[in-house]
């Protein structure tokens, strides 16, 4: 609350041997999900998700941004397309075993946005993908893909949130990127990705903004494992090894280390609203 964060992609399956994935995930929603609540925040208020929203959340891995749509009286389907792990993860925030405390209508699917299909369902006003772009090779791409199974599940005039790191010398995160993961990192975000994305889903851009969201660690210790868990750092682990990746990452963080040994690292994210036609 991916993805922070891009969290990891089918692509990286050769490190998947050298991490606990239920470690990784439980490190993904207990530090790093979070970082991106200003960024969920912004777009419910904007677009006014309450009751009468039918919300479609992709890779919405351990789910907070689907408990926050819920909190405001949405209701919500969950896609996860990477990791059984998260969703699981998820089940647990979302479904319960008390059925009473279950969000009225919540479903969650391991798959692609087609297998949320349901014939007895409305159609979905609002899709969201919170797994931001421009930080990973790759990733503009699949969320493409993604998207091009969404948008047939969407009502006419459905809003689709598609959201993306900032400019480079304004997410403070993207130099830690770069000085750890090195050549293995991804290409940088460009001004105009999202929009790109969405016109070749074929959607109407209609707004966008920007919104400040800091990630903030306890310590040097907790920021490497909530940053490891984003994914952004496993094509490096793949070239190297872990144990010199977290060497690097935990050295790129000291510029970020305040003096109660915090660390603390500005960002600004994107976020695209683009209409179903």
């Amino acid at each position: 609350m991916t993805p922070t964060l891009v969290r990891q992609h089918p692509a990286h399956v050769r490190q998947r041997a050298r991490v606990d994935p239920c470690a990784r995930a439980r490190d993904w929603s207990e530090i790093q999900e979070r970082m991106l609540v200003p960024l969920v925040e912004a777009v419910h208020e904007r677009l006014d998700v309450g009751a009468q929203t039918r919300l479609l959340g992709l890779g919405c891995g351990s789910g907070l941004a689907l408990l926050m749509a819920s909190a405001r009286g949405a209701r919500i389907t969950g896609v996860e397309s990477d990791s059984p792990e998260l969703l699981a993860l998820a089940r647990r925030r979302l479904l319960p075993d008390r059925a009473a405390t279950a969000p009225a209508g919540a479903r969650l699917v391991f798959g692609s946005p087609g297998d949320a299909a349901d014939a007895r369902t409305p159609a979905f006003t609002v899709v969201t993908a919170f797994d931001p772009v421009g930080c990973l090779a790759g990733d503009a791409r699949r969320l493409g893909e993604r998207l091009r199974s969404a948008v047939a599940l969407a009502a006419r005039g459905a809003a689709v949130v598609l959201t993306g790191w900032g400019p480079p010398e304004r997410c403070a995160t993207s130099a830690v990127v770069r000085a750890a993961a090195g050549a293995q990192a991804g290409a940088e975000a460009r001004r105009d990705d999202l929009e790109e994305i969405a016109h070749r889903a074929g959607l109407r851009p209609d707004g966008s903004g920007r919104v400040s969201c800091p990630f903030g660690y306890a310590g040097r210790e907790s920021a490497v494992r909530g940053l490891l868990s984003t994914g952004l750092f496993d094509g490096a682990v793949a070239a190297t090894d872990r144990t010199q990746v977290v060497k690097e990452l935990t050295e790129s963080l000291h510029p970020y280390l305040r003096p109660d040994g915090t660390v603390w690292m500005p960002n600004i994210f994107r976020y695209l609203v683009a209409r179903v036609p």
